[in-house]
């Protein structure tokens, strides 16, 4: 059998098991998987040596905002140039970003500015989840099935944010054209009633700076969103997905709906595990740059967290990327959002770390297993999201997106080195163990020891119908 690449004296690992392979790759995909393929290899194969290292399937970030319109006078961090880049120095195959429609805007409008957005800048493979802000009966009776035949098969709804939640009823007629078509769903749950009033009760009391961006949005308003969304589909009868889910109260709606017979899939992040409000309490606004939503908790909803990753409440690890400058006024320091925190851009960048905080607070903890590890960051994504067995996995037939790791690298993470469009990283000064050395796409070397090789490798990916809905069609 001949080869264009044999990757050679590594251990492989999956989602359910590890065991020491070389790995033969051919047009793009893995064709081989057995020991000593390198000495039967031709004269013109590259042979990559992964002694030491582990060989696992490239990440799958599912949950990715990248070029995305973000209100007056705010502009997004990161584009698909510098946002796929990033992604591929934190071993990073392939991303799920969100094209975001606009109010009155056709779905297929909106896509074809996302492909044009995307097209010719990408460096790992995309895809990408629409997110229905306004669901008339032309986008829910005529797009959305069409949309959802041509590869289009998972959408987004938001419960809070002005001019994108939807009402209870628009959110049920969502998820009712969901059902007919086959498409997933995936839900931001936080109560923006709750929010807006403790928002304006906040500025009437001069309570402006960055830390109370999370005291306007606690728990009980994201665990009400949370047992509000399930209900909505226990009534449709579908399933659904619950992003970022940060506290125990909000984690145990998702168990106890599953207890129901519910069919759920639950995400967490790396900034519930590692961060906490307490991050917003700093000196001046520096507090802004920890600002997103739902916000960080506290200890107790970090251990939380780290329990449903164990037990397998989450499904899903995913980084919520949504990057905006810190020092910039058409950022987080914008003039209004020095003022008050109600006009922080919502959002922080982690595309490229959110491997090494799972590989180093998880893996070398002892929190969770190496396959574990893998499940959690690519193979699930996969499965959940219609990409099966074609990403997520190191198989014959799969394609040859693949992840080295050094386990034992120590890396002291600084904003400079991850290589994305913002001027901060919340994570600075973490110190990490175990690191992404080297990254393949298809076959092609993209990353090589944080450095990027191959411009514009990434290709859109279509995607198959998620396995969570297909009983439903």
């Amino acid at each position: 059998m001949t080869f264009d690449t044999v990757i050679a004296n590594g251990t492989v690992v999956t989602a359910s098991d590890t065991f020491r392979s070389d790995v033969g790759i051919r047009e793009g995909r893995i064709v081989a998987l057995a020991e000593g393929l390198s000495a039967s290899a031709g004269p013109d194969t590259e042979i990559i040596d992964a002694t030491g290292l582990y060989v696992m399937p490239g990440g799958i970030d599912s949950h990715v905002h990248l070029d995305q319109p973000s209100g007056e006078g705010i502009v997004m961090a990161d584009d698909f140039d510098s946002g796929t880049r990033s992604a591929a120095i934190g071993g990073n195959s392939a991303v799920l970003a969100f094209c975001m429609q606009e109010k009155g805007q056709p779905l297929r409008e909106a896509l074809k500015d996302y492909h044009g957005k995307a097209e010719g800048k990408c460096h790992v493979d995309v895809s990408f989840h629409m997110v229905i802000t306004d669901p008339t009966p032309e986008v829910l009776g005529q797009e959305l099935p069409a949309l959802v035949e041509d590869g289009y098969t998972s959408l987004k709804v938001f419960m809070t944010y002005e001019g994108l939640r939807l009402r209870d009823d628009e959110i049920l007629a969502t998820l009712d054209s969901a059902r007919r078509t086959g498409a997933l769903v995936m839900v931001h749950c936080e109560n923006e009633d709750a929010i807006r009033y403790l928002i304006g009760r906040h500025e009437e009391e001069g309570l402006t700076a960055p830390k109370y961006h999370a005291t306007t949005r606690p728990v009980a308003a994201e665990r009400e969103a949370t047992h509000r969304a399930l209900s909505l589909a226990e009534i449709v009868d579908v399933p659904i997905v619950i992003v970022h889910v940060s506290n125990r109260e909000a984690m145990e709606e998702i168990r106890r709906a599953r207890v129901r017979g519910q069919k759920i899939a639950g995400e967490t992040c790396p900034q519930y595990l590692v961060l906490t409000a307490d991050d917003l309490d700093l000196d001046g606004l520096e507090g802004a740059k920890f600002v997103c939503s739902p916000p960080p908790r506290d200890k107790p909803s970090q251990d939380a967290c780290w329990e449903g990753l164990e037990q397998g409440v989450f499904d899903l690890f995913s980084s919520d990327h949504c990057p905006f400058r810190f020092d910039d006024p058409e950022g987080k320091l914008n003039e209004k959002g020095k003022r008050t925190f109600r006009w922080i851009p919502n959002g922080i960048p982690g595309v490229a770390t959110r491997l090494p905080i799972l590989f180093s607070e998880g893996v070398v903890k002892g929190r969770i297993d190496l396959n574990r590890f893998v499940a959690l960051t690519s193979t699930n994504h996969a499965k959940l999201y219609g990409m099966y067995p074609q990403k997520g996995t190191i198989a014959v037939g799969a394609d040859a997106d693949i992840a080295l790791w050094d386990p034992r690298r120590q890396q002291v993470l600084t904003n400079d080195m991850l290589q994305h469009g913002t001027d901060y990283t919340p994570y600075e000064g973490m110190e990490i163990t175990g690191w992404p050395v080297r990254l393949l796409v298809r076959g092609k070397t993209v990353m090589s020891e944080g450095a990027l090789v191959d411009e514009g490798a990434g290709r859109y990916v279509p995607r198959a119908r998620s396995p969570l809905t297909g009983s439903r069609v």
